[in-house]
């Protein structure tokens, strides 16, 4: 397909099919049926169009405007709670259970890593001395890391979470486009601080206080940071093997998708922050602490995986564009 010919000889149908459908409270019928024909043949270009992967952006383009043009034609304008009731039910966990090993395989290694540097810190004085002089390391370990979670605001400290959370979760969405490599670095760096830190508490008899400051936000957190970067992984894949996609497909595909991710994990990083800044420092028993966290984590996954599996068998991949319908191409 020769792509600068095929825009030219369209270009016309796809101008009048966008303003019929701006335009779709004033239609007479005789437009209301050249909207349904020019919806037709826009459809059957668009199949065309994405089966040789030549314009990824030309093609989410048209697959917009044809979902614009389905509502009018149909005559159902789908509201914006309709809208968000769609993300929150399907188009999410639909995206996180399709990454489901890229997520678990993140989650796997970097706890493996950020355990054996937290044992390897804790059993060697010289390691420990290396990384902190003695009365820096007594103060973090005595202070430091528990006054770190109620020194500011609650409120404040929640938004800042949130933010630094959602950079390091879009960071490693975004990453991914480089084959995936820098995301493995996210990782390890994230597993190198919790291991060092962990180590340090371990070794000054603090584990019990690390671990009751940790995991009543932790468990939710990192779920969220080992998704984004599972979905990083997928996507820095189809760079190297797209399967039986054209590459530029696959990237583009698989990066909406990662969009519908990341918009989905600013709702979750934002509760496992509430559960940190509101949770974490309080004076509840650490049983209840760790069990409202516990609770969040459980919610979590049971929501992606039963209305993500579901979502996945019935076809949806977390796309952010709606595929259009499609017509057979004939010659």
């Amino acid at each position: 397909m020769d792509l600068e010919v095929f825009v030219a000889r369209y270009r016309a149908d796809w101008a009048r099919l966008d303003e019929l459908t701006r335009r779709r409270r004033r239609l007479s019928g005789t437009e209301i049926d050249e909207l349904v024909a020019l919806y037709q043949r826009t459809t059957a270009q668009l199949s065309a169009l994405q089966s040789t992967g030549l314009d990824p952006a030309l093609a989410a383009r048209l697959s917009s405007e044809l979902a614009r043009a389905r509502a009018t034609v149909s005559g159902a304008q789908s509201s914006t709670w309709r809208s968000v009731g769609r993300f929150v039910t399907v188009s999410f966990p639909a995206a996180a259970y399709r990454v489901r090993w890229w997520w678990l395989g993140a989650a796997l290694g970097s706890i493996i890593v950020a355990v054996l540097i937290g044992w390897e810190v804790a059993r060697s004085p010289a390691l420990q001395a290396s990384l902190l002089p003695r009365s820096a390391a007594a103060n973090l370990v005595q202070h430091e890391f528990r006054h770190y979670y109620s020194t500011y605001d609650a409120r404040s400290f929640a938004a800042h979470v949130w933010t630094n959370n959602v950079i390091v979760a879009v960071e490693s969405i975004m990453f991914g486009l480089l084959l995936g490599i820098p995301v493995l670095y996210v990782l390890y760096g994230n597993a190198e601080n919790g291991g060092v830190i962990g180590g340090l508490m371990a070794a000054h008899g603090r584990s019990g206080e690390f671990w009751s400051l940790i995991l009543p936000h932790g468990m939710l957190e990192l779920s969220a940071v080992f998704l984004a970067a599972g979905a990083g992984l997928r996507l820095g894949w189809a760079v190297i093997d797209p399967g039986p996609r054209p590459r530029a497909r696959a990237i583009a595909e698989e990066g909406r998708a990662t969009i519908t991710i990341a918009l989905g994990l600013v709702v979750v990083l934002a509760v496992s922050g509430l559960i940190e800044a509101f949770v974490t420092p309080s004076p509840l028993p650490t049983w209840a602490r760790i069990g409202i966290g516990a609770v969040a984590e459980a919610a979590f996954l049971l929501y992606v995986l039963v209305l993500g599996r579901r979502a996945v068998t019935a076809g949806e991949t977390g796309d952010i564009i709606e595929a259009p319908d499609t017509l057979p191409l004939t010659g």
